[in-house]
């Protein structure tokens, strides 16, 4: 598993040790290029990849569970599709938890309060969920989170204690705002990229392909073409005695403070 902490102070010391060879002129300048570029890609790519843990620690699955369990997650809400989500939930008793944006439950407080009223968890997504996350300050990160988790307290009486990335990109400014606010980060193992994939067919397929026991499966309540999917799913699911439940009972974690 990847540390930033480590990895940066294992690149400073090879650095360090590049320069004084290339200033001794025992080795070409393109070769520290090279190392630079190889620093930047772990990073890159680790900032992309929660599950990697290499900024914060994130919850992304839970493979040590004997239960035939999955938790399905839903990002992005409440909208318009939410209640349809909800619906399809209660038919197949099926719980989940939902990450919601802030200015989202300020348009849609009831359907906020529904999805507690129901059994379901809410928990943070930031405010604005912008396509800028990575490049916000600590204090703009901080902001984001808690503004979100004052929204959903007024409205459902409920602190979260659990919180998803925008992207899942995760970053120092990112792990320290989520230091301060004292929230769990929880990640996924399976993805669906049902906002990006236009197909049903490849949808369902890409989730029933990768989910196993103790999965935590990313869709969004953003789109009739996810709630036809999770009725396909739900179905599967019921025939193969898979239940959903929420991440806090998937991971043995407190879901509010």
């Amino acid at each position: 598993m990847l540390k930033h902490q480590y990895i940066k102070w294992v690149f400073i010391a090879l650095l360090t040790c590049l320069w004084y060879a290339y200033f001794s002129g025992k080795l070409p300048l393109f070769l520290i290029f090279v190392t630079l570029l190889f620093w930047l890609g772990i990073t890159t790519w680790a900032s992309f990849d929660i599950r990697l843990n290499y900024f914060v620690k994130a919850h992304s699955s839970n493979k040590k569970t004997d239960r035939n369990v999955v938790a399905l997650t839903f990002d992005d809400g409440p909208t318009e599709i939410t209640p349809e989500i909800l619906n399809l939930l209660e038919k197949f008793n099926q719980k989940a938890t939902f990450f919601c944006i802030g200015k989202q439950i300020e348009k849609y407080p009831g359907i906020a309060k529904s999805i507690v009223g129901q059994g379901h968890i809410i928990a943070n997504h930031t405010f604005s969920h912008t396509n800028k996350m990575g490049f916000l300050s600590k204090k703009e990160v901080h902001n984001e989170i808690a503004s979100t988790q004052n929204i959903i307290q007024q409205i459902t009486g409920k602190i979260p204690n659990l919180f998803r990335p925008p992207f899942g990109v995760t970053n120092p400014n990112i792990s320290r705002a989520c230091k301060e606010n004292r929230v769990e980060v929880i990640g996924w193992n399976v993805r669906s990229l049902d906002t990006v994939i236009e197909s049903e067919n490849k949808i369902l397929s890409r989730i029933v392909d990768r989910f196993e026991k103790g999965s935590i499966i990313l869709l969004h309540d953003t789109s009739t073409k996810t709630l036809n999917v999770l009725e396909r799913l739900l179905i599967i699911m019921e025939k193969k005695q898979i239940q959903s439940v929420t991440v806090d009972e998937l991971l043995n974690i407190k879901a509010y403070k």
